[in-house]
């Protein structure tokens, strides 16, 4: 049976962007259903998340120019992982597979078509991975591989160079809603379902238009929730840590003790403030990481909902 294809794209101010890319995801689609690979009620379904810009009217009426075009709009700004679960969650109502992609045209369209043909290999999930990282500057490429290096080092089951480009089957979808939690790190999430899976590698384009939405300092809050959500490692190496300062304290008492019985006492203010130093700031980063634990608990109790649809054009009835 021909699956269903819904291409699910997050949107956030990209007024200047989807004018150039829309065309290119519906023309995609087009061939791959003239080819026969997917359903001819297969859509391209765009989530605006709260954009600020015109990106809402430029989808409303590209919704009431052609009917392969979907769009749900957010109430608000939710961020990108939710936007997308928002995407994934209202397409597997209606679709056999969803691909969720990038909508500034960096992911390289052409691997849709692999991405279905591993799909009808039995492949549940495909990853699409960037095949190089040429096109980057040097200080980008030496940040992602710390990124995804720090990633592994703190227990983060993750897939190297991919971020949200990414097939998933409907059954993988219905297990992901399972997954709760309000802190969202879907590259950390997907992983963990299981299921059959593989990955089409791509080389990945510059952005068409606009600026892009995660500079550095998003990449580190990023980094820090897949750790965050993933992992108590950070915890272990406080621990650890504590009893490290601790041993070489107790190494520093029998010091003193020894120079002290011995007679031999020199005043010590400037050692004495390095180790002052040293150990208040241990305490700082160690409450500080505490605190972000403590802050995810408080999140994840309250149990608000991950994001409200406002709005919906072309979604067919369930």
């Amino acid at each position: 049976m021909t699956p269903v294809l819904y291409l699910v794209i997050p949107c956030y101010n990209e007024e200047q962007v989807l004018p150039l890319t829309s065309g290119k995801f519906k023309a995609k689609l087009d061939e791959l259903v003239s080819a026969g690979k997917i359903a001819g009620n297969s859509r391209v379904m765009f989530v605006n998340d709260g954009s600020k810009d015109t990106t809402w009217d430029i989808l409303t009426s590209l919704c009431e120019e052609d009917e392969r075009y979907a769009a749900i709009s957010l109430s608000r700004n939710r961020g990108h992982q939710n936007a997308l679960v928002a995407g994934l969650m209202e397409a597997k109502k209606h679709a056999d597979i969803t691909i969720s992609m990038d909508c500034d045209g960096q992911d390289d369209i052409n691997a849709i078509g692999q991405m279905v043909d591993e799909y009808a290999k039995g492949n549940e999930i495909v990853y699409g991975v960037r095949n190089d990282r040429s096109t980057d500057s040097w200080f980008k490429r030496s940040s992602a591989r710390s990124y995804y290096r720090f990633l592994k080092g703190m227990g983060v089951d993750i897939i190297p160079d991919h971020a949200d480009y990414r097939l998933m089957s409907a059954r993988v979808l219905d297990a992901l809603e399972g997954y709760g939690e309000v802190n969202l790190f879907l590259r950390g999430i997907i992983p963990q379902l299981g299921f059959k899976q593989s990955v089409v590698y791509y080389s990945r384009a510059e952005r068409e238009a606009g600026k892009t939405h995660y500079p550095l300092s998003k990449m580190i809050a990023l980094a820090i929730d897949g750790v965050t959500s993933f992992s108590v490692r950070p915890l272990r190496i406080i621990t650890l840590l504590g009893l490290i300062v601790a041993f070489l304290s107790f190494i520093g008492i029998i010091y003193v003790l020894v120079s002290f019985i011995s007679g031999y006492v020199v005043d010590g203010w400037a050692s004495t403030t390095c180790i002052l130093c040293f150990v208040s700031g241990i305490q700082m980063i160690s409450l500080g990481v505490i605190g972000e634990y403590i802050g995810k608990i408080y999140l994840e109790t309250k149990q608000r909902p991950r994001y409200i649809v406002s709005e919906k054009k072309n979604i067919p009835e369930e």
